[in-house]
């Protein structure tokens, strides 16, 4: 079970990912959308937008300095295990908080608005019910590891395993002996891996980064007799 579990199932994750975004992005380019509902409701939009996107911003980023700096990195620049804690746990906390209060917003919103309750997919109610999963056992998993409630570091168990995988050699044991709420959370996390490309979610990859380098649409008038009133301004010079 630890082989499949912490082994295998990261692979299958990921190539699902992959293969699904790859898939949408050749036969469903123009369904890759948010699918907002703004104009049903916009107020506890809002709010609850807000609060789940930064939030998720700062907890992708604590996982990502978490999972993928050793240690011996952190130890090398002075960065004491105390310190690198404390820091862990009070950010991590704070964002994680705000990423699932955030959620429970937007949850709320098409649970109660009608017309955003009638546009609700299928698949956002797994997708809504895994990432609510995910940010929750997180929080746990959290508030155990730093209680005392569980004596576990996660950096010499959690974080190894996982940057194992990239060698494709995964040092499976070190993820079997994590406690449930470690075990839960990567579950969850690498099931929402999978759902990305099947969900909503897909909108991550979606960011128009084109209209960023797009020219400039230029507009000109249809009257000629407002364009020959006047001498045209620099650049704006009338085309033959």
């Amino acid at each position: 079970m630890d082989l499949l579990l912490w082994g295998v199932m990261p692979y299958v994750a990921v190539t699902l990912l992959i293969a699904g975004l790859a898939w949408r992005a050749r036969y469903d380019r123009f369904g890759l959308t948010t699918h907002s509902s703004q104009l049903r409701e916009s107020r506890l939009l809002r709010i609850g937008s807000p609060l789940f996107h930064f939030g998720m911003a700062f907890v992708v980023l604590g996982h990502v300095v978490g999972l993928l700096v050793p240690d011996s990195w952190t130890d090398a620049v002075g960065v004491s295990d105390h310190t690198y804690h404390l820091l862990a746990v009070s950010t991590g906390a704070v964002a994680g908080l705000a990423a699932a209060a955030g959620i429970g917003v937007l949850v709320y919103r098409r649970l109660t608005v009608p017309a955003v309750r009638k546009a609700t997919l299928r698949s956002d109610h797994v997708m809504y019910t895994v990432l609510l999963g995910a940010l929750l056992l997180g929080l746990i998993a959290t508030v155990l590891n730093s209680s005392g409630a569980v004596d576990y570091d996660y950096r010499e168990g959690v974080s190894v395993w996982f940057r194992s995988l990239f060698t494709l050699q995964p040092d499976y044991g070190l993820m079997g002996a994590a406690p449930l709420a470690f075990k839960l959370h990567v579950v969850f996390g690498f099931a929402l891996f999978a759902l990305i490309p099947f969900s909503r979610l897909a909108h991550i990859v979606s960011a128009p980064f084109k209209y960023l380098f797009r020219p400039y649409v230029v507009y000109r008038r249809r009257d000629p007799g407002q364009l020959a009133s006047r001498d045209p301004e620099r650049g704006w010079e009338r085309v033959s």
